[in-house]
């Protein structure tokens, strides 16, 4: 009896492509995966992207040091190997996400049928095509700048029978561009800035004010995970220079017009810089000036340095470093560690932080004084006041 014939396998066909603008303008159900390495993907990522990386780290790594040091057959080569032994479990997680069943064929076979021929073969196969356009359940797959990584990975889906699979033309790469465009671009806005030393509650205003106008105000501290001092990354985490500017340009590109309200910073805040459109709008905004007394500002400062123990380590760390500015004549961590609180704030505020800030605001001006003591009444008075202001017409937002 004649054995029954194998299924043929399908063959890769042309990838449709869409622009990264069209993406982040994608409507609700269509899903973004990211195929690139979770480092790459810590770094910064597509708003609601899913990270599904077609290689670890170290296997990106490998194959990068194929492709340079031997040839890009090399790299492609080492990276067929990696990836034969990962594909099978990357298309049932895009299954999954998409809602989809993979058909009853080896993944393995149809990536070895595809690339049998090399390189040059399969880049011919899975060319990008424009034109397509995105619906709900599209499911757009990329990675760094939308080679032949993410191309090939969108036509075996396809071939699958994934036809709602689409590449980002560009990939990753397109939308940092779109980015920054966004950035420089940004068109301003009636900005206002509160202002005083620390301690005074500014964020806790600033919390309180997107409580009651949630489109006015834009977090930069949020966004770049820092309070913006020597201190400033204590209980928290840090964002990327990446993640800062795609964190930036989303809150930007969805609020409507009206006054924006943040902090007044430096044009760094941590390690971040803020982009020169915002800085701009920043620097030369209408400043508020946010008032406390001492005791109150002591307390903001300990709950902000001590709301998690864990960090306690690294607050110990950064005061020897803040106690060497100060002339090195004090123990802080011996505060610290005898629960001097108080006295350890206390010091901090009079004798680093108020000369420091005093300095940094010589000379500027303010349009009002507030007593932020109590943060909802203070964010209260603000938008009361700005809303009292003559903003050109159109400039407060529906929210008002």
């Amino acid at each position: 009896m004649t054995p029954p014939e194998p299924p043929s396998l399908p063959s890769l066909a042309t990838v449709p492509v869409v622009g990264a603008a069209e993406v982040l303008a994608r409507p609700a159900g269509a899903l973004v995966i990211d195929l690139r390495t979770p480092a790459e993907f810590a770094d910064d990522h597509l708003p609601g992207a899913v990270n599904v990386p077609l290689l670890d780290d170290a296997g990106r790594a490998l194959v990068g040091l194929a492709y340079t040091q031997e040839s890009p057959e090399a790299g492609f080569r080492h990276g067929q190997a990696l990836i034969e032994g990962r594909i099978d479990d990357l298309v049932r997680q895009v299954g999954e996400l998409a809602g989809w069943q993979p058909p009853a064929l080896d993944p393995v076979d149809v990536v070895r049928a595809a690339t049998a021929e090399g390189i040059e073969a399969l880049d011919a196969r899975v060319a990008p095509e424009s034109g397509v356009a995105l619906r709900p359940g599209t499911v757009v797959l990329h990675c760094w700048r939308g080679g032949l990584r993410s191309r090939s990975v969108v036509g075996l889906l396809r071939a699958l029978g994934l036809e709602r699979a689409v590449g980002l033309e560009g990939g990753y790469k397109a939308y940092r561009t779109a980015v920054r465009s966004e950035l420089d671009a940004w068109p301003g806005a009636p900005t206002f800035v509160l202002r005083g030393l620390t301690g005074v509650g500014k964020t806790l205003v600033l919390r309180e004010v997107a409580r009651l106008r949630p489109d006015w105000v834009l977090d930069l501290e949020g966004c770049a995970g820092h309070r913006s001092s020597l201190l400033g990354m204590v209980g928290l985490e840090p964002t990327s220079q990446k993640t800062f500017e795609s964190l930036l340009a989303a809150r930007l590109r969805h609020r409507p017009e009206g006054p924006l309200v943040l902090e007044g910073e430096s044009r760094k805040v941590g390690d971040v810089i803020i982009p020169p459109a915002l800085w701009s709008a920043l620097d030369s905004g209408t400043n508020l000036l946010l008032e406390a007394d001492v005791e109150r500002r002591i307390q903001v400062l300990a709950e902000d340095y001590l709301a998690r123990p864990s960090a306690i380590p690294l607050l110990k760390e950064q005061l020897l470093a803040v106690q060497e500015r100060m002339g090195g004549e004090r123990d802080l961590p011996g505060l610290l560690d005898a629960g001097e609180i108080d006295a350890l704030v206390g010091d901090l505020l009079v004798n680093y932080y108020d000369p420091l800030y005093r300095h940094s605001e010589k000379g500027r001006d303010y349009a009002t004084r507030i007593d932020s003591t109590n943060p909802s009444a203070a964010a209260r008075s603000i938008v009361e006041w700005i809303e009292a202001q003559d903003l050109p017409a159109g400039s407060l937002s529906p929210s008002s």
